[in-house]
């Protein structure tokens, strides 16, 4: 009887350990192969992460290598409310002044809460990561880090447990933290921001961590995003409990690429000339808007660039849309500085000679069902004298004689309907309609400059042409690619387009050109000291709707010096000036004032009296001989 009970027994208790062994079995198939790609995941999630490093953004610097963006390094303070207990209103407490925030609002965000995703599962939200405050100086995160170290608990140290102890090591050191960051600043503040731009932060969450990364969104930080930003680096390594990093065991460490300096063709003094004259003028006349160009025409480097009303990209909130860079993104009615053209490419094709006669028929020209007028009454003039005293009738008559097709032709390899090439977002191609979908009036319209509508640039760069033998040159605003150190990865050099006009035309019209700032000209408040100047004015009568607005005006002087060896090309474009708006009256003047400190700044030679003292010494020499 009783070995029968034990016998029961026995096996009862060799079923239970089977059936125990047996879970177990079960269990750690389960957890060692049915499930080991998910508990591994779920392992590797708790102990290991990846720490994403941002590079450096690229510098931008000007001609001679001044600073005009550049980044600093600075922190983004974050904190774990998991390490803090019952403690946020007493962290709060200690670091909210120095972060200039609101304790209230610190204690409520270091607050974990639960929250319901969209499946209705429950979450504490905040657990491990809260980012506080942005751009925070190394000088005030040392304060922080002080701060945190002293902190004042109300608790007896010396009776505290090993895991009370951990966790007060947890709180004063790890719940409150750094991470790097770097913040965009533009040491010169509005000078060429146009030209440079500005970024925006994006964030993006990596590894459920806020990532920041800056981004252009105008002129050259936008247009160079790529070289500039760089590539981002990794750090793949095992966390403790607190998630921090245990460096020994790191697995991967790869470091970011800085972002690449950009150095620009733009001179930072040039530059301030351009926008020194042009705030003055601003003042004086008080247009809608200005804007001043100087560039070399033999190369097409760009020396300054600049557009009123302006804005300070370390000031977001001075950025509009009335701050563009007009020079490039607006198109208007050139006016009278558009004669270049037909006069250039009628001298070219010699269906006119600078000598030949006009008669410009006393102010009122009649064609094609338009009467056509002149600013003063005109006569008989010559194709030379139909540029220095800038005459509608006279461009209309030499238009008809060049005929549409090579208007056209010329117009358009001048680069008038197309881009210029320039590397800035924004660029406008203007308007150059075909021949086909011209009025009977057009050609007689076009070379005064009505019909047809040109960015800033592109006339800036027609008249470079001339200055330049007739050849078209690419812009030039970037003038290399850089490491930090200085090592140069991508040298950019000057690129001719297209030869528009010969040498014999192209003399010709500087001979004209030539005329136009003096006592006979539209210009003679353009005329400098010591340089022979050649230069058109413009004076643009503004479209709206269809029609002609009145008392609204774009006014321009375009000019270049010495004229017999180009150095510089700058152009003046007033939009709607109050006060005066002839173009050699208003934009003369402050043309010859950026062009006479761009001389003396450049150390450019002068060539108007030693072309004196050659006459004077070829008259003495004769008069000995006599």
């Amino acid at each position: 009887m009783t070995n029968k009970q034990q016998i029961h027994r026995a096996l009862l208790l060799l079923a239970f350990l089977a059936t125990a062994f047996g879970g177990l079995s079960y269990r750690l198939v389960d957890l060692q192969v049915l499930r080991h790609d998910e508990l591994s995941a779920k392992s590797e999630q708790n102990t290991q992460r990846e720490f994403w490093q941002a590079p450096r953004r690229g510098d931008i610097l000007d001609a001679n290598a001044n600073i005009l963006a550049t980044s600093v390094p600075v922190k983004t303070i974050c904190a774990d409310p998991s390490l803090m207990g019952n403690f946020q209103q007493l962290v709060a407490h200690a670091i909210a002044p120095l972060l200039k925030l609101n304790e209230e609002d610190v204690t409520q965000r270091l607050t974990p809460h639960l929250v319901r995703n969209a499946n209705g599962e429950a979450s504490t939200n905040g657990l491990h990561y809260v980012r506080l405050a942005k751009n925070v100086s190394d000088e005030t995160w040392l304060q922080i880090s002080a701060v945190m170290t002293n902190l004042a608990l109300s608790v007896d140290e010396k009776k505290q447990t090993r895991s009370q102890k951990e966790f007060v090591r947890n709180l004063r050191n790890y719940s409150v933290f750094s991470e790097p960051d770097q913040m965009r600043v533009y040491p010169n503040g509005s000078l060429a921001a146009q030209v440079i731009g500005f970024p925006a932060a994006e964030e993006e969450k990596i590894n459920g961590r806020l990532v920041t990364q800056i981004i252009g969104r105008d002129g050259i930080e936008l247009a160079l995003q790529k070289q500039l930003s760089g590539v981002a680096g990794w750090k793949l390594t095992q966390t403790d409990r607190a998630q921090h990093e245990l460096v020994a065991l790191r697995d991967e460490d790869v470091r970011p690429r800085d972002g690449l300096n950009v150095v620009l063709t733009v001179d930072s003094v040039v530059q301030h000339i351009v926008e020194t004259a042009l705030a003055d003028a601003l003042q004086k006349h008080t247009p809608r808007s200005i804007t001043g160009i100087v560039m070399r025409p033999k190369t097409g480097e760009i020396l300054a660039m600049a557009s009123f009303p302006n804005y300070d990209p370390n000031r977001p909130n001075t950025i509009t849309p009335e701050t563009r860079n007009r020079v490039i993104t607006d198109v208007v009615e050139p006016g009278s500085t558009f004669k270049i053209v037909v006069v250039s490419g009628a001298l070219n094709n010699g269906v006119v000679q600078l000598n030949d006669p006009v008669f410009c028929e006393n102010g009122h020209f009649a064609f094609a069902g338009r009467v056509l007028h002149d600013h003063e009454s005109l006569g008989n003039e010559t194709v030379k004298s139909v540029i220095t005293k800038s005459s509608n009738i006279g461009a209309a008559k030499i238009g008809i004689k060049l005929r549409a097709d090579n208007l056209y032709d010329y117009a358009w390899n001048y680069g008038f309907g197309q881009r210029t090439g320039i590397p800035l977002p924004g660029e406008a191609r203007g308007f150059l309609y075909p021949v086909k979908n011209w009025s009977k009036v057009s050609i007689a319209q076009i070379p005064m400059g009505h019909g047809v509508a040109v960015t800033r640039l592109q006339m800036l760069f027609a008249m470079a042409a001339i200055a330049n033998h007739g050849w078209l040159m690419r812009p030039m605003i970037v003038s290399r690619l850089q490491e930090r150190d200085g090592s140069v990865l991508q040298n950019y050099q000057p690129e001719r387009v297209r030869q528009v006009i010969g040498e014999k035309a192209d003399l010709d019209i500087i001979e004209a050109l030539k005329t136009v700032p003096t006592k006979d000209g539209t210009a003679p408040d353009a005329a400098m000291k010591n340089y022979i100047v050649a230069g058109k004015t413009g004076t643009a009568q503004k479209a709206e709707n269809g029609t002609y607005a009145p008392g609204k005006y774009v006014s321009s002087f375009i000019g270049f010096f010495p004229a017999d060896n180009p150095e510089v090309c700058i152009s003046v474009v007033m939009d709607e000036p109050k006060e005066g708006y002839y173009g050699g009256k208003i934009c003369g003047p402050v043309f010859r004032d950026i062009a006479e400190r761009c001389a003396s700044y450049l150390n450019i030679p002068p060539d108007l009296n030693l072309m004196t003292n050659t006459t004077s010494l070829i008259v003495e020499n004769a008069a000995r001989k006599l």
